[in-house]
Formats: C-alpha cells, sequence, structure tokens
C-alpha cells in the first residue's frame, strides 16, 4: 500500500454492555475472547499486513492509553491520539484527521474500531486496499456488513445507484443512513437486498473529511483549527483540553455523513464480522457445546441447560464451580466482585445496570 495509508483505530470506548468484564480498569478493548490475543491487539494485527505500525493511530482516552500501550508495543507512543474525554466518533475522528494532515497532507485515513470481530481477514483487507483506491478519487467511504439476520440493534445504509468498481468490487451511492429500526423494518431492510449494515467503519482523505466537518459542523472545524495551530507545541496538550470541553458529543454519521456528499459504500459479503457490542453478540461467535452452550470457566458443571454463555474473570478463583440447571439462553458472568446474571436477548441492556450504579453511588463496581 501507499505510505500515505493510515489506520485510526477509536478505541475510547467504555464497553458497558459488556459489563461487568469490562470496567474502568479494564476496557473491553483490552480483554481476550479469542485466544490469547485481546481485542486490541487483533484489531491491529490484522491490519499490519496493508499499513505499516508507524501509520497506526490509536484515538483513546488517557487511563486506556496506558493499557493499550503496554499491549502493543511495536506502536509508537506519539501515535497514541488522547482523547479528555468522550465527545463522540466526530469530534474524535476530525481529532485524527488534524493530526494526520498537520504530518501528511496527502494522507488517506481508515477509521477503524477496536471492537470488532471478522472470521475472513483477508477479505477485510481487500476491502480496505479497494477503500483505499476510491478514497483516492475523492469519495467518502463506508464499508456496509450484508445483513445474515434482521437485527434490530444496529444502524443501516440505503444503498442507492452502481458507482465504480475498486479491484472488481462494485461500490453503490449511499441515499441515507437510518437509525436502529424496529423488529419489523429491521426484517423489510434485510428482506429488501438494498440496505447494508452500518459497521461503523470509513475510509477517506484527510482533506476531503475535513471541508465536510467545516461545511456541516462550523464549531467543530472552528476548535480543530485552533487544536491545529497548537500542534508540536508546549500548548497542545492545554490546547486540547480547552477546545475538548466546549466540544458538543455527536457521532460522525449524524454530524457528516447523513448530509455529506459523495459518499459510497462498498458491500462486504462472508466477513464473519460481527460488533462486539454486547454479550449476545458475543455469544454469536464463540465456540459452543453440542447444546449451545457457551463456557471457558475452569470449572463448570451443566445439566439440562442449553443456550447459555458462562464466562469467568481470569483473576476469579479457578477452583470455583459454576453449576447450572435447567437453564436457557442465559448470560452468566462471574468476575471477583461481580455475579451478572441476565436473559441472553436482553443482554444489549446491560448498560442500564451500569447507570443504576452509578445512580445508587456504586461506582466502584463500574
Amino acid at each position: 500500500m501507499g505510505s500515505n495509508y493510515y489506520a485510526a483505530i477509536m478505541a475510547g470506548g467504555g464497553g458497558t454492555r459488556l459489563w461487568p468484564l469490562s470496567r474502568k480498569r479494564r476496557p473491553k478493548q483490552a480483554l481476550k475472547f479469542f485466544g490469547d490475543r485481546t481485542l486490541f491487539q487483533v484489531s491491529v494485527d490484522r491490519i499490519l499486513p496493508i499499513i505499516d505500525s508507524p501509520n497506526i493511530l490509536v484515538l483513546t482516552v488517557e487511563d486506556h492509553a496506558q493499557i493499550l500501550a503496554k499491549q502493543e508495543e511495536s506502536l509508537l507512543q506519539c501515535n497514541f491520539i488522547i482523547e479528555p474525554s468522550p465527545r463522540g466518533t466526530a469530534s474524535a475522528i476530525g481529532l485524527a484527521a488534524i493530526y494526520l494532515n498537520h504530518r501528511d497532507p496527502g494522507s488517506v485515513m481508515a477509521c477503524l474500531t477496536a471492537d470488532h470481530y471478522m472470521d475472513n481477514e483477508p477479505a477485510f483487507r481487500e476491502l480496505l486496499i479497494a477503500a483505499y483506491e476510491a478514497a483516492l478519487d475523492n469519495h467518502l467511504v463506508t464499508l456496509g456488513i450484508t445483513p445474515e439476520a434482521p437485527d434490530p440493534t444496529y444502524g443501516y445504509i440505503h444503498k442507492g445507484d452502481d458507482a465504480d468498481k475498486y479491484r472488481g468490487l462494485q461500490t453503490f451511492a449511499v441515499q441515507a443512513f437510518k437509525e436502529k429500526p424496529d423488529k419489523a423494518l429491521a426484517r423489510e431492510y434485510q428482506q429488501s437486498g438494498e440496505y447494508s449494515w452500518n459497521s461503523g467503519m470509513f475510509v477517506w482523505r484527510t482533506e476531503r473529511i475535513l471541508e465536510e466537518i467545516q461545511r456541516q459542523m462550523p464549531d467543530l472545524f472552528s476548535g480543530l483549527q485552533e487544536i491545529e495551530k497548537a500542534l508540536d507545541t508546549d500548548r497542545e496538550r492545554e490546547t486540547v483540553a480547552a477546545v475538548w470541553s466546549e466540544l458538543k458529543s455527536i457521532t460522525i454519521d449524524y454530524g457528516v455523513m447523513e448530509g455529506a456528499e459523495d459518499v459510497i459504500v462498498i458491500p462486504a459479503d462472508d466477513l464473519g464480522w460481527i460488533d462486539v457490542g454486547d454479550w449476545n453478540r458475543l455469544y454469536k461467535v464463540l465456540e459452543k457445546d453440542e447444546y449451545g452452550n457457551v463456557s471457558d470457566a475452569d470449572t463448570t458443571l451443566l445439566l439440562d441447560t442449553r443456550g447459555v454463555i458462562i464466562l469467568q474473570d481470569e483473576r476469579r478463583d479457578a477452583d470455583r464451580l459454576i453449576a447450572a440447571f435447567g437453564i436457557d439462553d442465559l448470560v452468566v458472568i462471574d468476575t471477583e466482585d461481580v455475579l451478572l446474571i441476565c436473559r441472553r436477548e436482553k443482554a444489549d441492556q446491560v448498560k442500564r445496570l451500569v447507570d443504576l450504579l452509578k445512580e445508587k453511588d456504586m461506582g466502584n463496581y463500574s
């Protein structure tokens, strides 16, 4: 790939839907669900064949940066871009674009995340190469996942007319970005064949996305200009903090992409992709026994039990027995100070428990 191709991995999220394994002191990006590599390490591994480590940026908060830097020592310390606090993906991506445009004005950036699973990584890299070529033609490119089922927990992209082909892959003009639908509408979307899941992954020239931010989010662009003036000076850190405190929290989808010009989507087929956003999504890709049960606990005893996911914190007592009898479709997460039990179908709402902890002044468990 060209030396001007960069990846910006967004790794600042708290992962509250994967509580209680995901905590403030150990975010979900730092957890191991697939072998001996963490979600963050896997996200770096899958792009290294086409993007060199000096060209990989990580956007995260201070506490997470210290954890993630220890996990991936091949990455440059200066490539960890610190967000003073979460302000949505529009601000984070704008910050990365300012850094890259300052460093390499001709750069192309792939905006990726640290919490995706993909079974077919070579196909993903081929998509990133095609997206790079499309970005050089000044398109704003998004990767749309071909829906395998009607899923109301994802946002959707409405595909329009055929656009150009890149590396033999057909692209489509984007008609609209759709918020998470109800189940009936999600079924209509999936059956029509006109929609993709919104993966939250984008590729564009840094100058091009900054132009769109200037046109649609002038306040954000003004703040980014202030930051750019302070880059590589002793005022950089304080300037970022001052600007950041005044920014609105908004996603790149809502703030920019819905009103952007010349947006194309490349459908991503056969990736085996999933956004590891909650326990039920994670359950779908983890190895199961003959009864559909998932367990990584060393000592688990299951009887007349189906469709459960039982995970144990690695710091928990290895001799602790987890026994289940006559239950179906539950999530059981056992940690040193919290035991979570919920129905798998409700797993996307675990965040409500984390919010309740704050209300009850029980933040030590979050």
